[in-house]
């Protein structure tokens, strides 16, 4: 009986080493989970840091297109916007004008 007994407090001792050693050295207050002293021993990373703009690419092909670099090297000029031609009035209608006069 002794020997049964002792060979079940030894299982639960080494059950209970084996449990520690795989949580770390955590240690439990106040309901946090706080890491053991052994993070101050590791180096930091280091992270380098991001540009104002991340898509630089794209940044110098908008500033391209605001300067006026819309048209390819060599190209000819483009030419300018067509006019806009008013329908023709409908037989029978109201004509109504949608924006108002300006105020003088």
């Amino acid at each position: 009986m002794k020997t049964l007994r002792q060979r079940l407090v030894s299982s639960h001792a080494v059950l209970g080493l084996l449990l520690a050693a795989a949580t770390g050295c955590q240690t439990n207050i106040a309901g946090m989970t706080l890491p053991s002293g052994h993070y101050l021993n590791h180096p930091p990373q280091y992270f380098t840091p991001s540009p104002a703009f991340p898509l630089q690419r794209e940044l110098a092909g908008m500033e391209a297109q605001g300067a006026g670099g819309l048209a390819a090297p060599g190209a000819p000029p483009l030419p300018p916007p067509a006019a806009v031609i008013p329908p023709p009035p409908i037989p029978g209608a109201v004509p109504v004008n949608p924006l108002p006069a300006p105020n003088p």
